[in-house]
């Protein structure tokens, strides 16, 4: 299938058309890499992998009574993956790490030992809690043999949905999500949606390496953002999922890629989108085609089709342009290949099931439309020759490379900002900023015309985004940064700190 380009997906967005979701809110036309082609292109093909065992459910931890007190360990270990054994690294032995499942108002503490041999820290991905201290603070270190004790707490009014967890130690971020260490976070809704279960998806990618560990990412990877040649589901090569005719499921699937981005299709079954990343629609969305950017989530309602069961469907994973490094090829040339990826299979079997009931509206999502903006800036993000960590390549944000004493960025608690987001290099940028979610106003000069919702907003190669941040409350110093992690580790991010009272409504 031929690749879909940003032009063209970012025409489809500004359409609206019914069953396609695309465009600069972080939900986007995707492309994986060919498990049977490296990444370089220039390698043998892997072989001799396995696939088809029935999907896995990582491990649960639920809240009681308020509270989840986790014990997480980072550390290598083995894993089998399609029936051979390789050295990853992993959170309590597991790929993914256990699922932390949680209601708003919740604590969760979760006392994190090092069993790496780098320093690491801990990232709750899309999570609304405060950044200062032992809760989401991105500069805490652990190093190697020490632990940290994390205390988050979820505000009363936390949405529900999708977050995940994940290192975010800068310079190595890229190499421990790569290695393994990820794992999704669920809020639960205040009553049960009408589906038959739920499940969590965390896809993943990865490339095998010598003596059975993780291959290390070569420069020009590095540079343009790597993509692993084997694509996981759950830690597994195309699994299966049974469904019965007519039964509707939750699939809640995080994109835990570095650098990949994920346009995912099932042929012959029913889609409902019910939200991205933290945002949920008042109600589902059909659509035929969901597109992730890395870091962004979505919750789908999957129902099967009824009448005789044909062969099995396909999850899958289609092209997806997201340029290159320009100079003719050189500098590593395009990031992702034309292939298209099979991540599941689904077979439909046993005996039909009663039509689901409507799933209830959701409240209307807030709008900062119409909303008194305090200030505006523009954060410019640009690739180029020059002496940033990048192998020659500089990666900056307004001509700056990262420096965590520096403070970029300075906002007030209780005030409403609007961020142009400029992308002058010849790749798209997903970029995400911790704590705040920001609404999509504009994408490439098209005013958006629902209310979107994101924590990760793709910024396409050449073009501009225009986003309203609501910094209702949390005061305290974290960051924003491009979810390329590779871009990220080279010095993609900068420092925002908010400065006010205390939060409001944390439990």
């Amino acid at each position: 299938m031929k690749p879909l380009s940003r032009r063209a997906a970012l025409t489809l967005g500004g359409l609206g058309v019914a069953g396609t979701v695309v465009g600069g809110a972080g939900l986007l036309w995707s492309r994986q890499a060919d498990p049977s082609v490296s990444p370089d292109e220039t390698q043998p093909p892997l072989s001799g992998y396995a696939d088809g065992d029935p999907l896995r459910q990582p491990p649960e931890l639920r809240s009681v009574d308020g509270l989840l007190e986790v014990q997480l360990e980072a550390a290598p270990g083995p894993a089998e993956i399609g029936g051979r054994t390789l050295t990853v690294l992993a959170y309590n032995e597991g790929l993914p790490g256990p699922t932390l499942r949680l209601r708003p108002g919740d604590r969760l503490r979760v006392r994190l030992r090092n069993g790496l041999a780098e320093p690491t820290n801990l990232h709750v991905h899309g999570l609304h809690v405060s950044p200062e201290g032992n809760s989401d603070n991105p500069f805490v270190m652990i190093e190697p043999g020490d632990a940290f004790d994390y205390d988050y707490r979820l505000p009363r009014d936390h949405p529900a949905g999708l977050f995940w967890y994940h290192p975010h130690h800068h310079g190595q971020v890229a190499d421990q999500i790569f290695g393994g260490l990820y794992g999704a976070i669920v809020i639960d809704d205040s009553a049960p949606l009408p589906v038959a279960r739920e499940r969590v998806l965390v896809i993943s990618d990865i490339t095998p390496g010598g003596a059975g560990g993780v291959a290390s990412a070569s420069p020009a990877e590095r540079m343009r953002g790597r993509e692993g040649r084997l694509v996981l589901v759950n830690g597994q090569l195309k699994p299966g999922i049974g469904i019965r005719p007519g039964e509707r499921e939750r699939w809640q699937i995080v994109n835990a890629c570095v650098s990949r981005y994920l346009r995912l299709s099932l042929d012959g079954h029913g889609m409902q989108l019910l939200g991205l990343d933290a945002a949920r629609f008042e109600t589902p969305r059909d659509v035929e085609e969901v597109l992730l950017a890395p870091g962004n989530r979505a919750d789908l309602l999957v129902t099967a089709a009824t009448g005789t069961p044909g062969p099995p469907a396909t999850l899958r994973a289609l092209p997806y342009d997201r340029g290159s490094m320009g100079m003719g090829g050189m500098m590593g040339g395009s990031p992702s290949s034309t292939a298209t990826v099979d991540l599941a299979t689904v077979t439909v079997a046993g005996e039909p099931v009663a039509a689901a009931s409507a799933v209830p509206r959701q409240p209307a999502p807030r709008d900062l439309r119409g909303v008194a903006v305090t200030a505006r800036r523009e954060l410019a993000f640009a690739m180029g020759m020059g002496m940033g960590g990048g192998g020659g390549m500089s990666f900056t944000i307004n001509g700056d490379s990262f420096d965590g004493d520096r403070v970029d960025t300075t906002v007030q608690t209780g005030s409403v900002e609007e961020w142009l987001l400029s992308n002058s290099s010849p790749m798209d940028h997903p970029v995400h900023l911790h704590v705040w979610p920001m609404q999509l106003i504009e994408d490439n000069g098209r005013a958006a015309q629902t209310v979107q919702w994101r924590d990760v907003v793709n910024v396409p190669a050449g073009g501009t985004v225009r986003v309203r941040i609501a910094f209702d409350d949390f005061p305290g110093r974290t960051v924003y940064h491009c979810h390329i992690l590779d871009h990220e580790d080279f010095g993609m991010m900068g420092v925002i700190e908010a400065r006010g009272g205390p939060a409001p409504g944390a439990g």
